[in-house]
């Protein structure tokens, strides 16, 4: 399954609502409706919270859906703080697409741990 493509997706509907070194939170900038149709972009909710939270350099992901938000409290000498807007860029910089690239590893390590459950 191709993971780039769908989390780009998704990241056109997502912004930035506050971010300090450590610590950012985004919006989904979408109704309820498209955040429970995650699953129509070819993500799993759940499995990418799991791929995030084993990214080295994550301390901690949270998620609100009723304010449709998640915070994510990162170490940022393992993720630069310029890091985050280039993500939900459509070109990513270099370390963004290295970020991606670890983030559809654990991804997919995720999925396949769930799905032998």
């Amino acid at each position: 399954m191709d993971f780039l493509e769908p989390l780009r997706n998704l990241s056109a509907m997502i912004s930035i609502a506050h971010h300090i070194p450590g610590r950012i939170r985004l919006k989904l900038n979408a109704g309820l409706a498209q955040l429970r149709q995650m699953e129509a972009f070819g993500i799993e909710s759940a499995a990418l919270g799991g791929a995030l939270d084993a990214l080295p350099g994550i301390r901690g992901v949270h998620l609100n859906k009723l304010a449709r938000s998640i915070t994510i409290e990162y170490d940022n000498e393992s993720i630069p703080d310029h890091v985050w807007p280039d993500l939900l860029a459509t070109q990513p910089s270099p370390e963004a697409t290295a970020l991606l690239n670890r983030l559809q590893n654990e991804y997919r390590r995720t999925l396949e741990t769930t799905s032998r459950r």
